[in-house]
C-alpha cells in the first residue's frame, strides 16, 4: 500500500509509519467529539454520520444517482438499501431522474 505524503494530511499521525491513522483511530476521535456533545457514541459512530448525510442529501433532492456516487456504491441497490428506501420508489424516481 503506497502512503501518502504526510505534509498532505490533515490529521497526520505522530506514531506510525504510514504516517496517516487508521479507522480505529478515527472511530476513537469521533467517539470523543460525540462523548463532548453529551450523546451516545453507541448511537452515533462514524458509518451513521455518513450516513445521515447523504439522507439529507436525498430527502432534499431525490437524487438517487447522485447519493450513490457519494457513497461510491457501484450498485443502485446498495444505495437503496444503505437509504432504508423501498425499492419501487426508489426506481421510480431514479427513472424520473435524468443524470
Amino acid at each position: 500500500m503506497k502512503s501518502l505524503p504526510s505534509a498532505g494530511l490533515l490529521f497526520p499521525s505522530r506514531m506510525r509509519d504510514p504516517p496517516h491513522f487508521g479507522t480505529r483511530q478515527y472511530a476513537r476521535i469521533h467517539a470523543g467529539w460525540v462523548e463532548e456533545f453529551g450523546l451516545d457514541p453507541a448511537y452515533c459512530g462514524t458509518h451513521s454520520m455518513r450516513r445521515t448525510k447523504v439522507t439529507l442529501i436525498y430527502r432534499r433532492t431525490k437524487n438517487l444517482r447522485a447519493v450513490q456516487l457519494l457513497l461510491g456504491h457501484a450498485k443502485l441497490e446498495a444505495t437503496v438499501r444503505h437509504l432504508g428506501i423501498e425499492v419501487e420508489v426508489a426506481l421510480e424516481i431514479a427513472e424520473q431522474t435524468e443524470v
